[in-house]
Parts: C-alpha cells; sequence; structure tokens
C-alpha cells in the first residue's frame, strides 16, 4: 500500500483498498498492484485512461456496486500501484497487470469494462483469457494516431516535449496544475465534470519518485496500443463499443473498430468526450446493470 505522504484522498463510498503482491517466482519487473474492491455480485474489472488511477470510476462505482463485485485497478506504475525502476509500460506489459489481477484473485465470468488505454487492455485481455471473461464493455479505445494530442494546442505541446529526447524527463516531471486541468478538460464534453479534488489527486500522484519515468514511459509507448488492434478479432466474449460523440477519436477510427469486431453492440453518446465515466457515468451505469 502507499505510504502515508502517498495514500490517496478521496474516498468512495463502500470501496476498499486492496494490494496484489508481488510472489515468490515472479519477473522482478512485476511490482505490487493496487485496486480498489466494492459491491456484491459476478466480477466486474475497471481499467482507467492515459494518466489517470481507479479513482477515475469515483462516481460510477456506486452506481454498479449493488449488482456487481467491482474491482477497480491501477495499471503498473500508476496512481498507486508499485514503480518499478526498468519496468515497461507498453501494452503487453499493462495487460500484463490485469491479467494477474483475474489470475491471482482467481476471477470468473468477469465483464472487463475498460476507457480509453483502458479499453484497449479489456479488449486484448480478453482476448487472452477467454475461459476468464463473460463480457467487454469497451469505452472510447485509445488505439489510434494522436491521441491526447488532439485535446488542444497545449496537450500537443505537452506531449511532444515528454517525447523529445533530453529534456523529455524533465518535462514530464513539471505538471503545472493549471494546463493537467486544461488538458484533461480537453477530454470532456462538460467541463464541469473534472471535480477540483479528483485534479488534486492526480497531482499527488504524479509528484511520486519515479512517477515522470512511468508517464513518459507510457507516452513513447502509445504506438502499442495501435498495434494491439490486431487482436480485436480474436475477442470471442460479447462487446459493446461505446463513444463519446465528441471523443478523440475520429468517425473513420470507430469504423474501424466496427469493422474489426462485426458483432459488436455500438453506442455513442451525444455530447459526450474521452472521459465518459467523468461526465455520463450514469449512462454506463446503465449499460452495466441492464445486463448482469
Amino acid at each position: 500500500m502507499p505510504d502515508q505522504e502517498t495514500r490517496p484522498t478521496i474516498r468512495i463510498p463502500g470501496a476498499t483498498s486492496h494490494t496484489l503482491t508481488s510472489s515468490a517466482g515472479r519477473p522482478s519487473h512485476e511490482g505490487t498492484l493496487r485496486y480498489l474492491k466494492a459491491g456484491t455480485g459476478a466480477p466486474l474489472v475497471l481499467l482507467h485512461t492515459v494518466r489517470t488511477q481507479a479513482e477515475h470510476f469515483r462516481s460510477l462505482i456506486p452506481l454498479i456496486s449493488d449488482h456487481y463485485t467491482v474491482y477497480a485497478l491501477d495499471l503498473p506504475g500508476m496512481g498507486y500501484s508499485e514503480i518499478v525502476p526498468g519496468a515497461s509500460y507498453d501494452e503487453p506489459a499493462m495487460r500484463g497487470g490485469v491479467k494477474r489481477l483475474l489470475t491471482e484473485l482467481d476471477l470468473h465470468d468477469v465483464t472487463l469494462v475498460g476507457e480509453s488505454m483502458g479499453a484497449v487492455l479489456a479488449l486484448t485481455t480478453a482476448a487472452d483469457l477467454p475461459e476468464r471473461v463473460r463480457r467487454v464493455v469497451a469505452v472510447n479505445t485509445y488505439d489510434f494516431r494522436g491521441g491526447i494530442a488532439r485535446s488542444g494546442l497545449l496537450a500537443r505541446v505537452v506531449v511532444s516535449g515528454v517525447l523529445t529526447p533530453g529534456v523529455g524527463p524533465v518535462i514530464a516531471g513539471v505538471e503545472p496544475k493549471a494546463a493537467l486541468r486544461k488538458i484533461l478538460q480537453g477530454g470532456l464534453g462538460d467541463k464541469s465534470a473534472l471535480r477540483a479534488d479528483y485534479v488534486d489527486e492526480l497531482l499527488q500522484v504524479g509528484g511520486r519518485p519515479g512517477y515522470p519515468t512511468v508517464a513518459r514511459g507510457v507516452y513513447q509507448n502509445l504506438p502499442s496500443l495501435i498495434a494491439a488492434r490486431s487482436r480485436y478479432p480474436e475477442v470471442k466474449a460479447p462487446v459493446h463499443l461505446v463513444y463519446g460523440e465528441k471523443d478523440w477519436s475520429r468517425p473513420s477510427d470507430r469504423e474501424a473498430n466496427r469493422q474489426l469486431l462485426p458483432a459488436a453492440d455500438f453506442t455513442q453518446v451525444p455530447g459526450a468526450g474521452h472521459f465518459i465515466a467523468l461526465e455520463r457515468p450514469e449512462l454506463v451505469a446503465k449499460l452495466l446493470n441492464a445486463v448482469v
């Protein structure tokens, strides 16, 4: 668990924090993983977006915990999961963290719900573990060129700087509150959905020793999320693709995924942006609670 100086400040009613520990014999690059657990019923795993954490689902968890046992994972190195020096943050490595949660907790009949990067990981994990995954809800899959840079000019400048050799690590370690807020608001149709205490929580996590390396590693490996699209046709579980009307993806990006997953259900949310879990959690809950 995080130490006293890096303990999460946001409390989610009914949710408790847990740690999936590194066990003997596991590779050294696999550190501890933190997750939130709430509710009762069939297992449902929530996978968050780029530069966020389990608290991204703070408004969604209470809406679904009467129907599911909810597990909200901090992806490897993110949130309050352990930062392991030299670890990879490409799609296969992050998928490995999701698979650890399912296998070490021995979860079956799982509904995987991911947003953005988490949506890609939900799909590829389902391809790897068909015997454990019952259903996938993929919200605004982050598998197209540009990604968060489509949020606006500030995001393009920051991401370009983070990726620049030499100065990149320095820029990754400098994260003014106003800049983070502006970039995240670029992923929202309703800007007011970004709450101030959530921005403060993200900044606290961003101040953890080693986190700038994680952030830079994630951005450097975004092409691996695009490459992961080749795995989508392998998914055997039913899939529901959900997109915000104002998501960073373009209509052509969405249609390309519909072609890869022709049997998938498809919902487009009017007025919503990239972070639907923040601005329209009730809609996601309705989709999930309708099929338990």
